[in-house]
């Protein structure tokens, strides 16, 4: 067997040389460091671990079957044997002593090139901007005995985010869009371009704006722009136009990355990880067993379209992962595998609200869809390949109101679907988009209200264990707790929001077209009707699983939050929901029953959670070592 020596970072490393592959894997693992994790700190009964960080290339023939699926390969320059050829940053933690671990990765696809499991599981409380796994919070991932794996998928990152690197298709440019909301009150703006222009000159470039998402765009005096290079674009706003305007731009671009190559390196990686890549090159972990994989938010919505577009076989055929966590991903899939993708785009009811990635199907039920007349759902593509995964979709009321959950669960028809049998979904009401554990509820620059600080970690670190012992043992994990159908979703116009200092909200929902975007701006077509949870008197969604502080409420836990006057008032603002305190005493401001009708004293409301505690973890919804975690990190009683 013939070795060759990189050297990298000023390190001497020694990788395998093989036979290229035909179709695609692994090419070769360069390993930059292997070292004790937290300085040998002990993790339960699975004790150390070690960290590795390495570099692993890959090959993709782009005539292939594989190849022909990610857009744009075939315009892609290849190396000497016609393979395209690329490269992902990979983050490992595994238990020193492989016996003691669970034999099983838990991949975490990487969200903007950051690790959020950390901050969903382990109880970490800040989320920093480039990629770590420096604090390791109260290690609940370690004890599970996961080998924890991360790796670079999205291509166009900087070198402090875990990335994949791309071949630059240079010789190839076509329309790309942009979309501007400043939420600054400024005369002149400026905007950094996903892809270089490929011509400066303005007249072939359009700017428009408009108001609101479903307004019609328009070119009025005043609006003018500039080329500062081929980077960035200056804007002159025009009047009449407040913060929270939307400006499009449209140009022609250069320098497109295939970034569907993203789905290749992720189940080329993990396939080799648990011993079904090339022969000769040693995998750096213990034997594994099964993989499990997470993805939370942007990456939530890869896990699904990675399973949707049939990358869950991996090279040879064989099945990637046992099992898949889509969290937070609603009916949405990514604006990955296009020309020119923007990877860190999705559609929500005021922002970005037209880009690619939400198209039908939005489940995991095969169906005819009346809308666009399409057939099929999420796993139709490894159903015809035997490789699909045990499905865990976890969402939060966010979801329903800016990702269209609704069409997770709900035939466009209002029928409540069924779902496959290794398929649960849960909805974990009245939490935001993501909020760490111990967060607290602020004030906003652009949001009507408090946002909302309640954290999924309870219940995910429950489900989490729950996928563990369906993959690992055949456990089957608690029924979904997700609402479907007209008994238990409406119309966002017909949720009955309560009264609140003094008015009615009445959020807005982010709605769904089906869209043709063979031509840009896109081409709206049939319209899906997209529902939300029924709610109680204090506004919060009846069905789904109740937290601690959602079963014994001090105040209402909303998914949605309204921007502000001057920032598109009235438009759904971001992801992070509202928090309304409850008030003390009666009020004619307030419909919402007073703090002092709810509990008889602290005792009352303690006793409260005490039961809704025993609840959960009775429906498999809370682990029993978390009990006193979340009663003592529930809100305080007024006065107390």
């Amino acid at each position: 067997m013939l070795y060759r020596t990189r050297v990298l970072g000023g390190l001497a490393l020694a990788s395998t040389v093989l036979p290229l592959p035909a179709l695609a894997e692994v090419s070769s693992l360069d390993i930059l460091s292997r070292a004790p994790a937290y300085d040998g700190r002990v993790f339960g009964d699975v004790g150390a671990y070690e960290r590795i960080d390495a570099i692993a290339h890959f090959t993709l023939d782009p005539k292939s079957e594989r190849g022909a699926k990610i857009v744009d390969l075939d315009k892609a320059p290849v190396n000497a044997d016609g393979l395209v050829e690329f490269s992902s940053t990979v983050t490992i933690l595994a238990p020193v002593d492989a016996d003691k671990g669970a034999k099983t990765i838990f991949y975490e696809v990487a969200n903007r090139g950051r690790n959020l499991s950390f901050g969903l599981l382990n109880s970490v409380q800040k989320i920093g901007k480039d990629f770590t796994i420096d604090d390791p919070g109260d290690g609940f991932l370690m004890q599970q005995g996961f080998t924890v794996v991360w790796s670079g998928w999205q291509a166009g990152l900087p070198d402090n985010l875990a990335h994949m690197s791309a071949p630059v298709i240079s010789d190839f440019t076509a329309p790309s869009r942009e979309e501007y909301i400043f939420d600054k009150d400024e005369a002149v703006s400026t905007g950094k371009l996903s892809y270089p222009a490929a011509d400066l000159d303005p007249a072939k470039a359009t700017l428009t704006v408009r108001a609101k998402a479903g307004d019609e765009r328009t070119t009025p005096e005043g609006l003018t722009f500039r080329y500062v290079d081929e980077n960035t674009i200056e804007i002159t706003r025009p009047a009449g136009y407040d913060a929270g305007a939307i400006y499009e731009f449209i140009y022609p671009a250069k320098d497109s990355l295939p970034n569907g190559l993203g789905f290749v390196a992720v189940a080329d990686l993990v396939s080799f990880l648990r011993g079904n890549g090339p022969e000769g090159i040693e995998v750096p972990v213990g034997p594994i067993e099964h993989t499990i994989d997470m993805g939370i938010s942007q990456s939530g919505r890869f896990s699904r379209d990675f399973v949707y577009q049939g990358f869950n076989a991996d090279a040879n055929g064989k099945q990637v992962f046992d099992g898949v966590m889509a969290h937070i991903a609603g009916a949405r899939k990514t604006f990955v595998n296009y020309s020119f993708a923007q990877p860190g785009r999705y559609s929500r009811q005021h922002e970005d609200h037209d880009m690619p990635g939400d198209q039908f199907p939005f489940t995991y039920v095969d169906m005819i869809d009346p809308v666009s007349g399409q057939t099929g759902s999420i796993l139709t593509a490894c159903s015809e390949t035997n490789t699909c995964p045990k499905v865990i979709q976890s969402d939060t009321s966010t979801e329903f109101w800016q990702a269209r959950g609704s069409l997770v669960s709900t035939a466009p028809d209002g029928t409540a679907l069924t779902m496959p049998e290794n398929v649960r979904l849960f909805l974990i009401s009245g939490a935001p988009h993501f909020s760490v554990w111990g967060a607290a509820s602020k004030e906003s620059a652009t949001c009507t209200y408090p946002t909302n600080p309640l954290s999924a970690e309870p219940t995910m670190r429950a489900l989490t264990v729950a996928m563990k012992d369906w993959v690992l043992e055949g456990k089957e994990p608690p029924a979904s707790v997700y609402p479907a159908g007209r008994d238990q979703l409406v119309a966002a116009d017909a949720a009955e929001m309560p009264m609140i200092n003094g008015t009615r909200p009445q959020p807005p929902v982010n709605g769904l077209e089906v869209r043709d975007y063979s031509v840009q701006p896109p081409k709206a077509g049939g319209t899906y009707e997209v529902l939300v949870p029924k709610v109680d008197a204090d506004g919060m969604p009846i069905g789904g699983v109740h937290e601690l502080p959602m079963a014994v409420p001090l105040g209402s836990y909303l998914g949605w939050n309204l921007r502000k006057e001057g920032f598109a008032g009235g438009e759904l603002c971001g992801t992070t929901g509202s928090y309304l305190a409850f008030p003390e005493t009666g009020s004619n401001a307030d419909s919402r029953a007073p703090v002092s009708a709810r509990y008889a004293d602290a005792a009352s409301y303690h006793a409260q959670l005490e039961e809704a505690a025993d609840a959960l973890i009775a429906q498999g919804l809370l682990l029993e070592a978390d009990r006193e975690m979340v009663i003592s990190a529930a809100p305080a009683y007024p006065g107390n």
